[in-house]
């Protein structure tokens, strides 16, 4: 079974859910650490931050949002490994998590670190400045191709899901250009807004302050349809280009966790989800609910983990 029908499947069951988590018993850590490698406005950042302001009142505690950037995540996952098992620390996961451990082999990998939940999907979209001249990938694409050397596109850290994307471009393409690394969404988004880039690829939730300012125009979503909040904005693939990317966003602590604290976050994500309130922010941001608890968590990231090993392979930067 690959990673889309998994999503699926899992999107099903998230949408089946009545939305009242079993009674939560008192958290037994307060405060807890949440930790992620993104600077802030990145991604993982605005994720953490946005969904700490529900978890509050559900599970009863606290929470801090703690930045630990260096080695492209593998500073924040050693340090959340090396924690006490007891939910007090988690670590902000995404496909990074996995690409840093097969890329740099870290003293600390994916697999250093135990899954908790899946919470969401998290769509791709890759844009440029309104006094771009590019209205689609495609006239990027053209660009490049006719100004060899000249193309500068933009991702996340080196180890990104955004920087494999933009490789795959390239190659799907027949084209080359520089792909510039950044320490997170901010970042990027300051380079895309000068004009040092072409354009940028990231989350509609890092990029969403300047879409509504009006600062930056969407030229394709990386994804395998339409965005329904974007809909006239063709994907990738649509514009001839072969390059879909998954991008989940969850939470993993050090191994040890007991079962009864990872079935506590569980229940409080399947509550807030359900939430109105929640779905209102997650919905501006074209996220897509995909509720996994331990047990599921585990078996999708090492599906992803096989998943990218294979890209990665075929890109001829692993062996």
């Amino acid at each position: 079974m690959t990673i889309r029908k998994w999503i699926a499947g899992a999107a099903l069951a998230a949408l089946a859910v009545s939305g009242a988590a079993s009674a939560q018993t008192k958290y037994p850590v307060n405060p807890v650490s949440l930790v992620t490698h993104s600077s802030p406005g990145g991604g993982s950042d605005v994720f953490l931050r946005e969904l700490i302001k529900h978890l509050t009142p559900v599970m009863g505690t606290s929470f801090a949002v703690d930045n630990v950037r260096g080695g492209s995540g593998a500073a924040a996952m050693a340090k959340v490994a090396k924690s006490a098992p007891n939910g007090g620390s988690l670590y902000a996961t995404t496909p990074t998590y996995i690409q840093t451990t097969l890329l740099s082999k870290p003293e600390v990998g994916y697999d250093g670190l135990d899954p908790i939940v899946i919470v969401f999907l998290d769509p791709e979209v890759i844009y440029t400045r309104v006094e771009s001249p590019f209205r689609t990938v495609a006239d990027a694409i053209a660009y490049a191709k006719a100004n060899p050397g000249r193309a500068k596109w933009g991702a996340a850290n080196p180890a990104s899901l955004e920087r494999i994307a933009l490789e795959q471009l390239k190659k799907a393409a027949g084209v080359q250009a520089a792909v510039v690394s950044h320490e997170g969404g901010g970042d990027l988004m300051i380079n895309v807004l000068n004009g040092t880039l072409d354009f940028g690829i990231g989350e509609v939730q890092e990029i969403r302050a300047q879409l509504d300012a009006g600062k930056i125009r969407v030229l394709g979503t990386v994804t395998d349809r339409r965005l329904p909040d974007f809909a006239n904005v063709p994907t990738v693939k649509e514009q001839g280009f072969d390059v879909v990317v998954t991008k989940f966003r969850g939470l993993a602590g050090p191994k040890g966790i007991p079962d009864d604290v990872a079935k506590q976050w569980e229940d409080a994500i399947r509550a807030v989800i359900a939430s109105d309130a929640y779905k209102k922010e997650y919905a501006k941001e074209s996220l897509i609910p995909v509720v996994m608890g331990r047990s599921e968590a585990r078996a999708f990231t090492q599906k992803a983990a096989t998943e990218i090993t294979q890209t990665l392979r075929e890109l001829g930067v692993v062996r």
